[in-house]
Parts: structure tokens; C-alpha cells; sequence
């Protein structure tokens, strides 16, 4: 009995993945040369405000190696600023500047355009598919975030 991988259910997941965040990081990328790890800790840090380097790397699915360095670049771009936490010293609090808080709301309309296009050639049905799907997945392997102090 042989696998086939193309058919393979993770393996195609893994590849599509691959094929719509290189999609989507062309918006990012062209507009201000980021990387993906760049953009994701970015953009979770312009949803959820004031986060941990842990906190970002458990919600992207990043290695914390990718995670310092996004928040390096970022800070480098004066886009971040790191706040060592009063309560516990070995933890730094990292958000958005102004200048971060800016380019953010500049490239979500950015980023919402490139979700529109993909959800528009979809189709409503299809699509509807796909989020029922991917709701259905996700509850399947959605693993407790209690180490961090994500919970849902």
C-alpha cells in the first residue's frame, strides 16, 4: 500500500497554506518589504494590543526564534517598543508605537482587499463551505492555550 501524497489530507492543508500566505504576503512585502513572521506578530499585536514574545509566538504558531526576530525588525523599525513588565521583570510587553499604530492601519484595508478577492472567487457557497469546514477542523485540534494565559 503506497501514500499518495498529493492526496494526502495535512499535506495538501500544508501546501495550500503555503500557496495563499505567499499570496498574501505580496501585499505586505511590496508595501513595506516585511517578512510573514514580521507581518504576523505585526498584526496580532495591532489586534490584541500589549503582548508577550510567548503570547505572540503560542497565537501565530511561530517559533520563538522567528518571534525575536519579527519583534527585532519591527523595533528596528521603530514600529514596537518593548516595556519590561513591573510585576514580573523577565517579561517584556511589547505594542505598537504610533508610527506601528499607522502602518497598521494602513495595510489591514491591504489585507482585507486580498481575503475580499479570494472569498470573491470563491463564490458565497463555496465559501461558506470552507468556513464551515475550517470552523468544524479547528474544533477538532484546538489545543487549550492554558500555559499563557489565552483561554478562551
Amino acid at each position: 500500500m503506497a501514500l499518495i501524497l498529493e492526496e494526502f489530507l495535512p499535506y495538501r492543508f500544508n501546501r495550500l497554506a503555503e500557496t495563499l500566505s505567499r499570496n498574501a504576503s505580496r501585499a505586505y512585502r511590496a508595501e513595506y518589504g516585511l517578512t510573514r513572521p514580521e507581518w504576523r506578530a505585526f498584526a496580532l499585536l495591532g489586534q490584541k494590543g500589549t503582548m508577550t514574545a510567548t503570547e505572540i509566538s503560542v497565537l501565530s504558531a511561530m517559533h520563538k526564534t522567528k518571534v525575536s526576530r519579527a519583534i527585532f525588525a519591527l523595533e528596528q523599525r521603530h514600529w514596537i517598543r518593548r516595556e519590561v513588565d513591573t510585576a514580573d521583570r523577565r517579561l517584556e510587553r511589547i505594542s505598537l508605537t504610533r508610527d506601528g499604530e499607522v502602518a497598521y492601519r494602513r495595510l489591514v484595508p491591504m489585507m482585507q482587499e486580498v481575503e475580499d478577492r479570494l472569498i470573491n472567487r470563491l463564490g458565497e457557497t463555496d465559501s461558506a463551505a470552507l468556513q464551515q469546514g475550517l470552523k468544524a477542523l479547528e474544533a477538532l485540534f484546538d489545543e487549550p492555550k492554558t500555559t499563557t494565559g489565552l483561554e478562551k
